[in-house]
């Protein structure tokens, strides 16, 4: 996959219906979210995050991409999502794609860090 499909497929995750959302991540995907119950794998993974509000804006910066082989592909990036009624987030972020078949790419990883608050 190309870079820039890459960033908007990976755009697609944060702004796209739940539907798509369910459809690009893989059964087997782990996630780590910085919110109860933070670790999630497999369906647990997929409903949590399409059962909530989807974002209706996010600014992808930073961004980094890794091929470390055939099928697979890396990312880590910087997000600002927003939607309506909320505070803008910020979160770094990475995901995982694997290659199911041509053109048919799965998240199997997803991982975000809001940033830290300093003491």
């Amino acid at each position: 996959m190309e870079d820039n499909r890459v960033w908007a497929f990976e755009e697609s995750l944060w702004t796209g219906d739940a539907e798509h959302y369910r459809s690009s991540i893989d059964d087997a995907c782990l996630m780590v979210l910085p919110q109860p119950p933070f670790v999630m794998s497999g369906q647990d993974a997929i409903a949590a995050v399409a059962d909530t509000p989807r974002w209706t804006k996010v600014e992808i910066s930073e961004r980094q991409i890794a091929r470390p082989q055939e099928g697979l592909i890396v990312v880590a990036y910087h997000a600002r999502a927003e939607r309506d009624g909320t505070a803008p987030y910020e979160a770094h972020c990475t995901s995982t794609y694997r290659r199911l078949a041509h053109e048919e790419w799965r998240v199997v990883q997803h991982q975000q860090t809001p940033p830290l608050v300093k003491s």
